[in-house]
């Protein structure tokens, strides 16, 4: 069997697998139910619980918050200092892109890391040429 790639996990990607009314919603339905070591940062997790908390409620924001603890493939790395600087010379390179401190955090975790795949549907992900999963 081959050995399956290490992907950056975004929070559009855990949005996706989580909430039905989502477009990707039966990609990564499938995805997360083989999925390869992934990868990300407390920044996704935070964004993520954020997202489920207004747009639905509380109880869907543990739901959500149950999934990560529970994705045991799932790598979360700290992100202090060195994420911050490294963040912020990505924002400063792609400052016409409109993108969140949590994207730059992941384009330049991507980049530090050789990450070669990305779980998102978000296109800033992509932008240093890291290939989106809804796009393989």
């Amino acid at each position: 069997m081959a050995k399956k790639t290490k992907a950056y996990l975004d929070t559009a990607a855990l949005i996706a697998a989580l909430d039905s009314s989502d477009t990707h919603h039966p990609l990564f339905a499938q995805l997360f139910s083989d999925p390869p070591p992934l990868t990300t940062t407390p920044l996704v997790v935070a964004e993520g619980h954020g997202w489920f908390l207004k747009r639905y409620d509380p109880v869907r924001a543990l739901q959500f918050m149950s999934f990560v603890k529970d994705l045991a493939v799932l790598d979360i790395l700290e992100a202090g200092r060195e994420t911050v600087k490294g963040a912020h010379q990505v924002l400063k390179k792609f400052h016409d892109q409109g993108l969140t401190f949590v994207d730059a955090s992941g384009l330049w975790l991507m980049e530090r890391l050789k990450i070669r795949s990305c779980w998102s549907t978000d296109r800033h992900l992509g932008l240093t040429g890291v290939p989106l999963v809804i796009h393989e």
